[in-house]
């Protein structure tokens, strides 16, 4: 059982380091592990007797040494750059992040501590490093407390700034949420510790430090390669400078996060593999019973007797009172086990959020269960500020005590529990993707609550669906606007990727559209650059909605009215045309600036 957890553990390292959760911290990765380590082409002194060297970045805040004390006149003293460094950096970022996610919530609820201090003062120390790189006054005000190892007068490396550097990157370091980090967390997070999962954590870590200390080396190899590290030091050290502030910035106000969001996640099928092995071998069920051997991911529904009740919740939102199963009784209830930084569920919550829009009012409820992954996600204000950015509707219960998560035996973020009318588990789906299996599960599960009731057309149509409700009523096909499945575009202008300027078609057919401005056009989006934009479709259908994303305004003019839809935050689909009855047409849409334009769909 311990050499399995510890291969399974080192598996689960391995993936979340070449994920695309790693993305954010790959480029500080590279200099500060890896470029600041390299050699120099020579090691000339100048008047102050100090070697050049490429390590002059963020280990200048801890190491530099001056180069004459008092009046004495000591030997030259000599700055080198550790070849050790990057095994530094990169060895204090995952001793920082498994003590972070072992102890860290108990360490803080211990001092009574907001459960987000230690990334607020990991990102404070990131800023700190980046402002030193750029105004050298703060840089030697900073180094004063190290001013007394100067002393020694030794040859002075690199060494510690890389160490602090790692350990700082471990507080603000989120990867991916897998099955082999939930058992960590769990035991962290309740404080049972053991053999067990100090070794499952360390296995992680050894398997995280893997991929990333190849990226370091490699930032290292480029940089003694590549002559503008060795001859610009001061501009190497400018941009290291603007590097870590930006990082920090971006941080605080998720942008990270945004990114991840916009890349597939190309990691997907390993982890599911990964997940397969260690539901069995990581977190032991705790309820027993037939809900823990309810096959996760089957198409055909099952019966896994009764659900676990949603008690033990530690707070709500999007609704006055916990959610209860037994309050629900009748409905058919969807239960998303989730965490606000967690990459996998921001790119779920938009299905969900279509999913409770197109089915609540013929009997189906959403009950998200918010089970931190990570200490910071333990406040509430962070959870509602997550919550209000994915546009999330239905009620979500804090679950901060793990009580609900332990109740399900869950392991994994996101993990859907689906749940019939009369109270018991039907099916379970574990990651992201499955949203067509869902739907029809969910669409079954109605019909079977109430026989006579009349749902709208899916979401998600299989190939003879959609050709039957083509023949009884043609509507415009979906649109994707990006360059990659862009397909009725009407322009005469090039439609690639890059900045481009268009001018609207002379002739707009049925189903196509054409574009007025100057647009930003990637193989996922389009957006508007400088001045608004504007985007035309002739459409025919009983309804349309733009999935957008962003920051700005949408002024949709139809049949001289015009309707201004407010865009703020993650991707996600928003109402253009509403009606019961087929209507035709052309739709304007005038686009601000900062809004991206993913996809038009029709129904």
């Amino acid at each position: 059982m311990l050499l399995s957890l510890i291969i399974l553990g080192i598996l689960g390292g391995l993936i979340t380091g070449i994920s695309p959760c790693i993305l954010p911290i790959l480029p500080v990765i590279l200099v500060t592990g890896g470029a600041d380590s390299a050699r120099t082409a020579s090691t000339e002194f100048g008047q102050t007797g100090i070697a050049k060297d490429s390590a002059d970045n963020v280990q200048a805040l801890f190491s530099r040494r001056s180069a004459v004390l008092g009046n004495a006149a000591p030997a030259p003293m000599q700055r080198t750059a550790s070849r050790w460094r990057p095994y530094q950096v990169v060895g204090g970022l995952v001793l920082s992040f498994s003590l972070f996610t072992l102890l860290g919530s108990v360490i803080l609820a211990a001092l009574h501590l907001p459960q987000d201090t230690l990334r607020i003062l990991g990102i404070t120390f990131l800023i700190i490093v980046g402002l030193s790189m750029l105004i050298p006054p703060l840089e030697r005000l900073l180094e004063k407390p190290f001013a007394k190892f100067s002393k020694l007068g030794a040859k002075r490396s690199t060494t510690r700034g890389g160490f602090l550097m790692g350990l700082a990157l471990g507080l603000v370091y989120v990867p991916c949420a897998g099955p082999v980090l939930a058992a960590i967390t769990l035991a962290g997070a309740t404080g049972n510790i053991g053999i067990e999962t100090v070794a499952l954590t360390l296995s992680f870590a050894f398997g995280t430090a893997i991929p990333l200390l190849i990226f370091a080396l490699a930032g290292r190899s480029i940089a003694e390669r590549v002559k503008t590290f060795r001859t610009h030091q001061r501009g190497v050290r400018t941009a290291s400078g603007i590097l870590l502030i930006a990082l920090s910035i971006g941080l605080v106000f998720n942008v990270p996060a945004q990114l991840q969001r916009a890349i597939p996640n190309y990691t997907e099928g390993i982890e599911q593999t990964i997940s397969q092995d260690t539901q069995n071998n990581i977190i032991s069920s705790s309820i027993g019973g037939s809900i823990s051997s309810c096959r996760p991911d089957e198409e055909k529904l099952q019966d896994c007797g009764s659900a676990p009740e949603l008690a033990g919740g530690t707070g709500n939102f999007n609704t006055e009172n916990q959610p209860s199963l037994a309050h629900m009784r009748g409905k058919v209830t969807l239960v998303d086990f989730w965490a606000y930084s967690c990459i996998n569920c921001q790119r779920t919550a938009p299905h969900l959020n279509e999913l409770y829009a197109k089915y609540h009012d013929y009997g189906l409820e959403i009950v998200g269960v918010h089970t931190p992954e990570y200490a910071f996600e333990h406040e509430g204000k962070n959870v509602q500020a997550g919550i209000e950015n994915l546009g999330i509707k239905y009620p979500v219960v804090q679950d901060n005590d793990y009580a609900i998560w332990r109740a399900y035996s869950n392991r994994y973020w996101p993990a859907h529990y689906l749940i019939d009318s009369e109270g018991k588990l039907r099916a379970v789906h574990y990651g992201e993707g499955g949203h067509k299996v869902t739907e029809a599960q969910v669409r079954e599960l109605l019909k079977a609550a109430n026989p006579q009731v009349q749902l709208p057309d899916p979401i998600h149509k299989d190939d003879a669906q959609e050709e039957t409700q083509n023949a009884h009523d043609a509507r415009t096909p979906e649109t994707y606007l990006g360059s990659k499945r862009a397909m009725y575009f009407a322009g005469q202008e090039s439609y690639s990727n890059g900045t481009r300027t268009f001018k609207p078609a002379d002739r707009l057919a049925v189903d196509q559209y054409d574009l007025n401005g100057t647009w930003s056009i990637t193989p996922e989006r389009i957006e508007p650059q400088g001045n608004d934009g504007t985007l035309r479709i002739n459409y025919r259908a009983h309804g349309a909605q733009v999935v957008a994303g962003g920051s700005g305004t949408i002024e949709v003019r139809r049949n001289g009215t015009t309707e201004k839809i407010h865009v703020d935050g993650a991707p996600n689909a928003h109402h253009i045309v509403r009606g019961d009855e087929q209507s035709s047409g052309v739709i304007e849409l005038k686009v601000s600036s900062g809004v991206q334009l993913y996809s038009l769909t029709f129904s």
